[in-house]
């Protein structure tokens, strides 16, 4: 099923699992996407800016792409296919949406400034992947160094209807939120579903402000699910209690230059990777960071039973 501007709900955002080797594991990435399912996501977006995707070449990137579809069920998958030039996203979003994705996500290169710049680009990438193909408009400008305005982003949804989902990363960006939405009650922005990422770090407020969901990479992903149902069902308070149970772990996995590493490292303890490896050139945790990570389980584990991973370990064994 393509994506649609009614998306909602939660969509992972996946590693690319690898060997200590660099091999790429496809034996995790089978356990991701079954987690992601048994969890209750609704999709998972995969070869995003923490999949390492510039770190594969051309044909891998197709492979581990065609490799989560196959595997994810029922679940929507959404592929990353921003690059240097269109012919690359071309072929990779073509060869996704052939192989049953649900759409594809681009980022705006780091280089582009001005809105006209900005907007120009879009047009250029769609009339690239074809008209026909649903995308994710990704707004990250802490990373990518682009800032759009709600404007800009209104000016490429309406000039591109294929456009159907904002993943917002902005930072601060609840206005951002609010700002949009409003386009949309007066009619000046066409249905669009708004998912939001930074690593969860604000998701209890940005579902207030009339996010969809989110569209992340926490360790816990089934925390994010459960705190989107929470508030999109009235009950504020518990879903603010368990997010803030979660806090400290979200903060330092958004550490910059170590979320990655702490994000595989939790999810190798969950049983789901088979390595925190990633492919070089990457960082590793220190002693040191590991031991500050297994602290914040175990403070996490007295409110969120999930958190119990060497309970877990033990009773595998």
């Amino acid at each position: 099923m393509k994506l649609t501007a009614e998306a909602a709900g939660t969509f992972a955002i996946a590693p690319t699992p690898f060997h200590d080797d660099g091999r790429i594991d496809d034996g995790s990435i089978d356990r991701l996407a079954q987690f992601y399912g048994e969890v209750g996501c609704d999709g998972v977006t995969v070869l995003g800016i923490l999949g390492e995707a510039p770190k594969l070449d051309s044909a891998e990137a197709e492979a581990v792409a065609k490799h989560f579809i196959k595997s994810a069920g029922k679940l929507q998958v959404i592929v990353g296919v921003s690059a240097p030039g269109f012919a690359a996203m071309r072929q990779l979003a073509r060869a996704s949406m052939d192989a049953g994705a649900a759409g594809v996500m681009i980022a705006p290169p780091p280089h582009l400034r001005t809105d006209e710049q900005i907007t120009t680009y879009f047009r250029q990438a769609v009339e690239a992947i074809g008209a026909d193909v649903p995308w994710v408009l990704q707004d990250y400008p802490l990373t990518l160094s682009v800032v759009m305005t709600p404007k800009v982003i209104r000016q490429i949804v309406t000039e591109n209807p294929s456009c159907v989902m904002l993943k917002h990363e902005d930072w601060p960006g609840l206005e951002k939120i609010s700002t949009l939405r409003g386009f949309q009650k007066d009619g000046s922005l066409a249905p669009l579903s708004i998912l939001t990422g930074n690593g969860g770090l604000f998701l209890d407020f940005e579902m207030e402000r009339g996010a969809d969901g989110a569209m992340t990479g926490y360790c816990f992903p089934d925390m994010l699910v459960d705190v989107v149902k929470l508030s999109k069902a009235g009950q504020r308070d518990l879903a603010h209690n368990l997010f803030d149970a979660h806090l400290p772990l979200i903060r330092y996995e958004q550490q910059p230059g170590v979320g990655l590493s702490v994000r595989k490292y939790v999810l190798t303890k969950r049983g789901i990777l088979s390595s925190p490896a990633q492919r070089k050139p990457g960082a590793a945790l220190s002693a040191t960071a590991r031991e500050e990570v297994d602290y914040l389980l175990s403070r996490l584990a007295r409110t969120d039973e999930r958190a119990h991973l060497e309970r877990r370990a033990n009773a595998a064994e």
